[in-house]
């Protein structure tokens, strides 16, 4: 095949691509319309960050299930923030975005995920479960143990996730939000239908999981899995070794491959929830429209599978923005871009 026959193979399969993801439609599950990934990490490096390697205080709280590692920078008495991180990442996104906040007055909690870092469970016999309705009860459950009556929520991938559900379902107790790749909450019959081949490529890893075989991969190779993820979804972010190993070490945590293949199986209806969380997931299954203030951002070089923003502008009834943030900034947002996201925060406590 000579080049112009491969370029003109390449651009029709491209066309074909965006012609279906604009007719299919998707709707807003975990399953929406994926942006394909770039293909390389060439080009200019993103601005460059602060440089922050540690935090200013790092504590625990134990709430009904867990006891929930967190980092804290700010005043006790400021306006709380709460920053929830993503898979296959953790607290560290948010090593600049927390002292830019906290300069500004803010309370700001970042707590690992059940399965994350110091985070673990008070019980053996608790399930190692990851529904999505569990992660917004963890997070409820973290601001009553800190005896944190309102706050901003903000979070980008199961972050993102779980500060949509804590504003959808507990508005009362969120003042604004900001998230990233907008309104991720989702349910399992939505994710039933399939998606055109193109977009259900950019799912590999959800598929991989559902196997034995990929569960026993994860746990083998957690840590080149993660760091894989990061490029792909990231293409374009120059992270050096000890950024990555930095974040790694939260991978460790003797839950979090269980809790990571829960998470995707459950989402595909391949693994049980909860039943304390069914009436949850049935009010979430309704896509519920989301009222306090918030922001949405996205990256320009977001590698992983991501809504289209016009796709969920209308599940935001309260005052409602969108940013894309350009530079060549992907899927971990807040530690590729920390400024833009604090300032995202700091905008919306405005509205």
């Amino acid at each position: 095949m000579d080049t112009y026959d491969k370029r003109r193979r390449q651009f029709m399969g491209n066309s074909a691509m965006a012609l279906a993801l604009a007719s299919f439609g998707f709707g807003l599950g975990d399953l929406a319309q994926a942006a394909p990934a770039p293909a390389s990490r060439k080009g200019a490096p993103p601005p460059a960050t602060g440089g922050h390697t540690s935090f200013a205080r790092m504590k625990t709280v134990k709430t009904d299930v867990l006891e929930i590692a967190y980092a804290e920078d700010g005043p006790a008495k400021g306006p709380v923030v709460i920053l929830f991180h993503g898979w296959p990442y953790d607290i560290y996104s948010y090593v600049d975005v927390a002292p830019i906040l906290a300069a500004r007055g803010y309370r700001v909690v970042i707590p690992y995920l059940r399965g994350y870092g110091a985070t673990k469970f008070l019980s053996p016999d608790t399930p190692r479960n990851a529904q999505q309705a569990a992660l917004g009860a963890d997070a409820l459950a973290l601001m009553d143990a800190l005896k944190i009556d309102k706050a901003i929520v903000a979070g980008y991938d199961w972050g993102a996730r779980t500060a949509d559900i804590v504003a959808a379902l507990w508005p009362e107790r969120v003042k604004a939000l900001v998230s990233v790749s907008g309104y991720l909450i989702g349910s399992q019959a939505g994710n039933v239908a399939p998606l055109p081949p193109k977009a259900e490529l950019q799912w590999w890893y959800q598929y991989y999981f559902a196997t034995a075989r990929g569960e026993a991969g994860y746990a083998k190779y957690t840590h080149d899995f993660a760091r894989l993820i990061w490029e792909l979804a990231s293409p374009q972010w120059h992270f050096d070794d000890a950024t990555f190993d930095r974040s790694a070490a939260a991978f460790d945590n003797p839950d979090h491959v269980a809790i990571s293949i829960h998470n995707y199986r459950w989402r595909l209806g391949l693994a049980q929830g909860e039943a304390k969380f069914d009436a949850l997931e049935a009010k979430l299954a309704t896509s519920p429209t989301i009222t306090v203030p918030t922001i949405t951002l996205e990256g320009d070089a977001n590698g992983a599978p991501h809504p289209d923003p016009s796709q969920y502008a209308k599940r935001f009834s309260g005052r409602y923005e969108h940013r894309t943030i350009t530079g060549g900034i992907g899927h971990n947002l807040p530690q590729e871009a920390p400024e833009a996201f604090a300032k995202a925060v700091i905008d919306v406590d405005a509205f």
